[in-house]
């Protein structure tokens, strides 16, 4: 075991002994783990910092803002408000999908998959 292991070991037992840990919240209740095998291990610590100074990935932050305009535009009338709404969510869908270096799909478009497939077919 390395030095630093065999300090924070002896440092827990002695908190144990002096009964630290009696009163803790949550006792008893499950951990709730956190899934990060899909982020690289280099990274992992950096992205759970930042994760608890409640900062996001530009991409998380774009997802979360796609989410509340796909929300706002189905509450909204048609009209022009409505309509620049459209094309503010279309902006932000097309900058989402190249943030992720994938093809655009057009499930995230469906308002321009009909017009798509028809201008397809004439050709």
């Amino acid at each position: 075991m390395d030095i630093f292991a065999a300090i924070a070991e002896r440092r827990i037992q002695e908190a144990i002994d002096r009964g630290e840990f009696k009163n803790l919240r949550g006792k008893g209740q499950p951990l709730e783990m956190e899934d990060l095998s899909g982020v690289p291990e280099d990274l992992r610590m950096a992205y759970k910092i930042l994760k608890n100074a409640g900062c996001v990935p530009p991409e998380v932050e774009l997802t979360n803002e796609v989410s509340s305009l796909r929300r706002l535009v189905l509450d909204l009338d048609e009209g022009e408000k409505r309509t620049k709404k459209v094309r503010e969510l279309n902006f932000k869908l097309m900058k989402l999908e190249m943030m992720r270096k994938r093809p655009l799909s057009l499930d995230l478009l469906p308002e321009y998959e009909e017009k798509l497939l028809k201008k397809l077919e004439k050709e």
